[in-house]
C-alpha cells in the first residue's frame, strides 16, 4: 500500500541549560540548548522526526522556516522521495523563492536539516534499518547519486569519488562487524565547559578518567589566564599523555588567536577548535601556518558543503567538524567526508547540543566503514547532556560509541519531553 506525507507538525523545543550553564562557552555564555523539531506526517507507515539545533532565542524563527520548507513536500509518495534521495536533497534547499532568503546559508539550511533529517529518518524507519547502516550499505554508485555535485566538482569530481568509494568497499563489512564489536572512537566536552567552577572541572575530570575516556576538550576565550589556570587544572588531571584539545568558540580575532594559543601551547593541546570568524578562511590558513604543531579545526558553524571545501583546498583545517544540523541533513554531510577523504583531513564532527550526538553518530559510522575505512586521528565529540529525552538515545562504552540499533536517525524525542519543554507553554518554562 502507497504512502503519503500528510503535513508537517513543528515545535519549538527548549531546555534550560543557562541555569546550570551547561554548553557555556565564551561566544555563548548561558545557552538553552533546544530544537526546532519537525515531524513529517505519513498516512500509512512511520513518520518521520527531525530537528535542527539552536542555544534558545531565534529557536521560533527556525520553527517558522521549517514550516516553510516542509510544505516543499507535503502530499509527495514516500517511495518515490527514497527512490530518488538526492533529487530529494535539490527539492529541499533549492526552492528558488526560499533560496532567496538564504542559499545554503542561515535560517533556510538550518532549516532544510531538519527536514532532511525527518526524511532520512522516515527512510531509515520504513525500511527497518538505523540510518548508519542504510547508508553503509548502499552501492558506491547510489551514495554518489545523493549528492549536488555542482560546486564541489572542481575538488573533487563525482567519477573519482565513485572510485574512491569503490576501492574501499571490499572492506566494509568487516569494518561493520569492527564497529558493532568495540564501536568509534569518541572524546568529552562534558567537564570543559567554560562556566563550570575549578571544583566541579575536577571532580568531571576525575570521573571521566575513571570510565575510560583518553580524550578531552575545554572551552577557552573568556579571558587566557583564566584559560592558563583551567588548562594547568585539567592537564595536572589527565597527565601527559592523554589529549587535550582547545575550543575558542569563534571568539578570538587571528592575531589574537595566534598570540593566546602560543601561550596556552605548554599544555600540549591536539587543536585549537573554530579559534576565529567561521567564515574567515584564510584567516584560519594562517593560524595554522604560525600555530603548528597544534592542529585547527573546525566546521560547527560551517554552513555548507562549499565552505568546506575551500577550507581543505586552502590548507586551512587539519580536522574536519562536520555538524548534523548545520549542513542540511547526510546528503550534504557525505559529500564533505568524501572530500576531507581526498585531503587527508580526518573527520572528527562537532556533536554535544541537544540530539546532535544522536544524529552525527551514523556519520561517523558512515565515514569509517564506506568512506575513509580509517580510524587514525578520528574522534566523535560526546557531551553527557539530555540524551534521557530521546526513544533511542546514544550508548557508548570505554569512551567510544556503540552502533545505534532501532530503525531511523536516533532523534526522535519522547512525547512528554516536547509536551514539558515546549516553549513557553511548557510546564519547565511556566514554572521558570
Amino acid at each position: 500500500m502507497s504512502a503519503r506525507i500528510t503535513h508537517v507538525t513543528t515545535h519549538d523545543v527548549r531546555f534550560p541549560t543557562s541555569r546550570t550553564l551547561d554548553g557555556s562557552d565564551a561566544m555563548n555564555q548561558a545557552p538553552d540548548y533546544s530544537a526546532a523539531y519537525v515531524v513529517l506526517h505519513v498516512d500509512n507507515g512511520p513518520d518521520g522526526h527531525g530537528m535542527t539545533f539552536t542555544i534558545g532565542r531565534g529557536n521560533e524563527i527556525c520553527c517558522a522556516a521549517i514550516d516553510a520548507v516542509g510544505a516543499l513536500l507535503v502530499g509527495r509518495e514516500v517511495e518515490d522521495l527514497f527512490a530518488d534521495m538526492g533529487a530529494v536533497w535539490k527539492l529541499v534547499t533549492g526552492d528558488s523563492q526560499l533560496r532567496w532568503t538564504g542559499p545554503e546559508k542561515g535560517v533556510i539550511h538550518l532549516a532544510s536539516a531538519a527536514v532532511m533529517n525527518a526524511v532520512w529518518d522516515m527512510y531509515g524507519k520504513h525500511a527497518g534499518k538505523p540510518v548508519w547502516r542504510l547508508l553503509a550499505e548502499m552501492s558506491p554508485a547510489d551514495m554518489v547519486a545523493l549528492i549536488d555535485w555542482r560546486y564541489l566538482a572542481d575538488a573533487l569530481p563525482p567519477a573519482e569519488a565513485l572510485e574512491r568509494l569503490q576501492e574501499k568497499a571490499p572492506g566494509r563489512a568487516a569494518r561493520m562487524a569492527q564497529m558493532e564489536a568495540t564501536g568509534y572512537p569518541a572524546y568529552t566536552t562534558s567537564a570543559g565547559w567554560l562556566g563550570y567552577s575549578d571544583a566541579k572541572i575536577k571532580a568531571l575530570m576525575q570521573a571521566a578518567l575513571a570510565e575510560g575516556w583518553t580524550h578531552f576538550k575545554m572551552k577557552v576565550g573568556a579571558n587566557i589566564d583564566d584559560d592558563i589556570r583551567r588548562a594547568g587544572i585539567i592537564r595536572g588531571e589527565i597527565g601527559p599523555d592523554r589529549f587535550l584539545m582547545m575550543d575558542a568558540n569563534q571568539v578570538w580575532g587571528v592575531e589574537e588567536a595566534i598570540a593566546n594559543m602560543k601561550r596556552l601551547a605548554q599544555f600540549n593541546p591536539w587543536w585549537i577548535e573554530e579559534p576565529t570568524s567561521p567564515d574567515d578562511i584564510l584567516g584560519h590558513a594562517r593560524i595554522a601556518r604560525e600555530l603548528a604543531p597544534i592542529k585547527v579545526a573546525t566546521g560547527e558553524h560551517c554552513h555548507n558543503a562549499v565552505m568546506f571545501k575551500q577550507l581543505l583546498q586552502a590548507d586551512a583545517i587539519s580536522f574536519c567538524q562536520v555538524d548534523s544540523c548545520r549542513l542540511a541533513g547526510p546528503n550534504e554531510i557525505l559529500a564533505v567526508m568524501l572530500m576531507a577523504d581526498k585531503f587527508g583531513v580526518p573527520v572528527c564532527p562537532h556533536a554535544g547540543g541537544v540530539g546532535l550526538c544522536e544524529l552525527i553518530q551514523h556519520m561517523s559510522f558512515v565515514d569509517y566503514i564506506a568512506v575513509s575505512g580509517s580510524l587514525e586521528n578520528r574522534v566523535l565529540e560526546f557531551v553527557d547532556h539530555l540524551h534521557e529525552h530521546f526513544i533511542d538515545p546514544v550508548r557508548t562504552m570505554n569512551g567510544r560509541y556503540l552502533p545505534p540499533e532501532l530503525p531511523g536517525f536516533s532523534v526522535e524525542m519522547k512525547p512528554d519531553s516536547i509536551t514539558r519543554h515546549t516553549f513557553p507553554d511548557g510546564a519547565v518554562w511556566r514554572t521558570a
